[in-house]
């Protein structure tokens, strides 16, 4: 029986692959994937903290929105506190919106990752020809902003068409985020060449687990911790990649910051033995390795 297939990368278990090493020595590479992101008043799309009634969602638009005012504030400051860099995904609405919270973490040198023009709208859906400018839009925004094309991808609501991949490399991506099916980074076929995929979590991801399963933040630290601790041990045997994906109007909340500055402090104790970095610095290495060791 054939099923369909996105024909992209090849079944390869993990346990089979060539070792390697991470620049600092060590096996396990973990880093912070904090989402920046602004939404449309009144109409489009946007998590919800309860179900929304008829437009304007005044309550959910204004939680998402202390994200921005607040919540996003309090997290610089625990990375600060931490000394931990984080991979910035912003929405290039922000820009317009909030530049002083995009300069703030600018100021810190962290990693901007282009990640569409606003989380109140899906790529994925719309005709290539649009996808491909919307891409084009939000990468030049970001190369006027910054001075230099962001290097990785995520699209609002790990949103793709079949034509994503190609899409992104032939604007200049060197990698991409949505996919959650690895856990190192693994070559994908495009249609003009190859664009790499950086492990991006679904399992350590506030939104799936506290807006849809409902979790706690002690809970969702916890995972964190547990999850770390494990990978660690996994990592003698294969470098593995550990991202760890936030939102601030989630785990911005005080009762949840708490528990990921647990989280966090408690990553911290093992810094010696593991590379605390950024999607980007994990791709530009995975790239650099000789042919045939990254599948």
């Amino acid at each position: 029986m054939h099923l369909p297939t996105h024909g992209r990368y090849a079944y390869s278990p993990i346990s089979a692959r060539p070792a390697y090493e991470w620049p600092n020595g060590t096996r396990l590479a973990v880093y912070l994937g904090l989402n920046l992101e602004h939404f449309a008043f009144g109409e489009g799309l946007g998590a919800e903290l309860a179900p929304g009634g008829p437009q304007p969602d005044v309550l959910n638009f204004a939680w998402r929105d202390w994200g921005n005012r607040v919540g996003a504030w309090r997290m610089l400051e625990t990375f600060e506190e931490l000394s931990v860099p984080s991979g910035v995904l912003v929405n290039t609405a922000m820009y317009d919106y909030a530049p002083e919270l995009l300069a703030a973490f600018r100021k810190r040198g962290d990693e901007f990752i282009g990640h569409g023009r606003t989380n109140a709208e899906r790529q994925g859906t719309l005709p290539e020809a649009e996808e491909a400018a919307l891409i084009a839009e939000s990468a030049a925004r970001m190369q006027a902003e910054e001075g230099r094309a962001p290097q990785g991808w995520l699209g609002p609501w790990i949103s793709q068409s079949k034509a994503t991949p190609d899409l992104l490399h032939e604007a200049g991506f060197g990698y991409l985020l949505d996919w959650c099916m690895d856990d190192q980074p693994i070559w994908f076929k495009t249609r003009k060449g190859r664009i790499l995929a950086v492990p991006y979590p679904q399992e350590l991801n506030d939104i799936p687990m506290i807006v849809g399963r409902k979790i706690g933040g002690d809970a969702f630290a916890d995972m964190i911790v547990d999850a770390f601790d494990e990978m660690l041990r996994q990592s003698k045997d294969q470098p593995l990649v550990m991202g760890i994906a936030l939102h601030a109007y989630l785990v911005g909340q005080p009762h949840r910051l708490a528990h990921l500055r647990r989280a966090l402090a408690h990553i911290r104790k093992s810094w010696a033995d593991i590379w605390f970095t950024t999607p980007g610095r994990i791709a530009a290495h995975a790239a650099s390795l000789p042919p045939g060791i990254v599948p």
